[in-house]
């Protein structure tokens, strides 16, 4: 999804790699508010590689959300240039439609896409085993648990077979305890199921025990403070000394801006 151009911006491979999935240069998103104008994002400048977990991170208010939704083209800048590979977005909240049962809702975008209910089911029920849903296809969505609801919702973004998922604080109305097991959940079903993945979150230790790297986004307008690569073998432990010290170095950042 190019805006302002007719084609994605050069990138030279040694600055990235390759093209990045995605890319924003400068962008600035204004909104009307009923005081006056709501600047959201503000020269905002950040690339995702192919196949990379980024974490933003920020105060509320700062944009994340619309950074994503600006990703899967669901709004549009009001200036800079933006690049996206076609994405899918996984809000906070699971928004399962409660007359339909677990496969049902996992294959929507499948069936929205003109798939064939026993094909969009079968293409399903492939992965439910794989994300700890097996048995569970038939359930309705309040028979769910939080968590499990939460994977039906990463499964119905993955099957979109959008090659870039934005996932918006996706366990942020979980508990403590249930939202650690989904980060290790997260993370093991993203490397048995690699995509490129934009992750929001408020928990600054989700972020770095999930991404390979962390932008950390100002106070509105959200523009960014600093990038972070993460250079920790996965499986990674919370207990690990160098995951708490990014965590440290992270809320830093943070703090100092607010001063």
């Amino acid at each position: 999804m190019p805006t302002d151009l007719e084609q994605p911006p050069t990138v030279s491979a040694g600055e990235f790699g390759e093209r990045p999935a995605v890319l924003l240069e400068r962008v600035g998103r204004t909104f009307a508010g009923r005081r006056g104008p709501v600047e959201a994002l503000a020269e905002l400048s950040l690339s995702v590689r192919q196949g990379e977990v980024l974490s933003v991170v920020g105060p509320s208010g700062c944009g994340k959300t619309t950074l994503l939704e600006l990703i899967c083209g669901l709004q549009e800048p009001d200036s800079g240039v933006l690049y996206s590979s076609p994405a899918a977005l996984m809000p906070q909240h699971d928004l399962l439609l409660p007359w339909l049962n677990a496969a049902d809702n996992a294959c929507l975008a499948l069936r929205i896409a003109g798939v064939p209910r026993a094909e969009a089911r079968r293409r399903a029920g492939e992965l439910f085993g794989e994300l700890g849903l097996d048995g569970f296809q038939q359930a309705s969505p309040d028979e769910l648990s939080g968590g499990m609801r939460q994977r039906v919702a990463f499964l119905r973004t993955l099957l979109s077979g959008k090659p870039v998922l934005c996932l918006d604080e996706p366990f942020g109305a979980l508990d403590a305890i249930t939202r650690a097991e989904m980060q290790d959940w997260l993370a093991g079903a993203l490397a048995a199921e690699p995509r490129t993945v934009v992750l929001v979150t408020h928990d600054v230790e989700e972020a770095v025990l999930l991404g390979d790297r962390v932008a950390v986004l100002a106070p509105r307008p959200g523009r960014l403070l600093e990038e972070l690569e993460i250079d920790i073998p996965r499986p990674r432990l919370r207990t690990d000394p160098a995951i708490q010290d990014l965590r440290r170095r992270v809320l830093g950042t943070l703090s100092r801006d607010r001063r």
